[in-house]
């Protein structure tokens, strides 16, 4: 044999031992550690469950709310048709003359006995189903609920005090079902301001 068939083995035989070595090193990270993957898996299991629950709790309440609002202003258009009758009734018993009144005859008193039995009933009505009449009189006006008609010159009431009621307004639950037209006075000294919580601390 010569010098050159001796020395010729011995790359390969390097390379073969970096290439065992290559394949020692790899194979460790090629399979992963079972428990990690199942500690994985469950923490986007769980993940997953506590988001879904979440969801599920936001809907129900959601629901909730939606049901409480349909059984509250369901009657709201209705309500508002019916106070536009109530309004009738009330125009006619305003309508009737005092000297009327006072020396009608039994079947005249009876026609008006009967339709003043016939607005209550139907205002008691609507107040069981959550129609409440806005008493504005004597309160600060305010744009929520009332309805400025017209101004009314009084140096003696605060300004911007409701003095005088031209037609109803009601509330349904929470929301206006019909703001109240008012007048407001106008010119008397300004409101006072409602103490605020830090000055009477």
């Amino acid at each position: 044999m010569t010098d050159e068939t001796k020395n010729a083995p011995q790359p390969d035989a390097e390379t073969a031992a970096a290439a065992h070595e290559n394949a020692e090193t790899a194979q460790p990270a090629a399979e992963p550690d079972p428990i990690e993957l199942l500690r994985a898996e469950n923490a986007d299991l769980k993940d997953r469950y506590l988001r879904l629950a979440a969801e599920m709790d936001n809907l129900r309440r959601r629901t909730e709310r939606d049901v409480k609002d349909a059984k509250t202003y369901s009657a709201a258009s209705f309500a508002r048709d019916m106070l536009g009758v109530s309004d009738n009734l009330r125009r006619a018993l305003d309508a009737i003359p005092a000297e009327a009144r006072a020396g009608g005859d039994a079947g005249f008193m009876a026609l008006v006995e009967g339709v003043e039995m016939t607005e209550r009933s139907m205002l008691s009505a609507l107040e069981r189903h959550g129609v409440k009449k806005i008493e504005p009189t004597g309160q600060k006006f305010d744009p929520n609920f009332h309805q400025a008609m017209f101004e009314v010159p009084n140096p003696e009431i605060p300004a911007n005090t409701v003095i005088q009621v031209v037609q109803d307004g009601y509330v349904i639950g929470d929301r206006v079902l019909r703001p109240a037209m008012v007048g407001v006075s106008k010119g008397g000294p300004k409101a006072d301001a409602a103490p605020s919580s830090e000055q009477t601390a």
